[in-house]
């Protein structure tokens, strides 16, 4: 079992930057793949990035690759989503999840565990 918690989520200008950080709780974060979804109002939650176990692969949704970059420190227990050059579409309430997998994971339906969301809201 483990626990999510995301941070860093807030209001920015087009064209701005967010970092957002996902703790989560246990002692065998390594073991776990991780990935970042979002999801605007009336529409799917959808993938955003996902990285391996180890951090050595990644995953990104055409949309935002280029702009945003997912990474992980495992001694911290804690994975991160550098978002860039942020557009008013990118506009959502983002969420971590986890599985216990070592591969990249792009699909909802192959998490089992999320966190309770962080709001992000780019005005024009």
């Amino acid at each position: 079992q483990v626990q999510l918690v995301e941070s860093g989520g807030g209001l920015v200008q087009a064209g701005g930057s967010l970092r957002l950080s996902c703790a989560a709780s246990g002692r065998t974060f390594s073991r776990y793949a991780m990935g970042w979804f979002r999801q605007a109002p009336g529409k799917d939650r959808d993938i955003v990035a996902a990285i391996s176990n180890s951090g050595g692969s990644t995953y990104y949704v055409d949309s935002v690759k280029g702009r945003f970059t997912i990474s992980r420190d495992n001694a911290k227990n804690t994975v991160y989503l550098q978002m860039n050059s942020l557009k008013p579409e990118d506009t959502a309430l983002y969420y971590c999840a986890a599985d216990y997998s070592l591969g990249v994971r792009r699909f909802v339906s192959q998490y089992d565990y999320w966190g309770q969301g962080t709001q992000v809201t780019v005005s024009s």
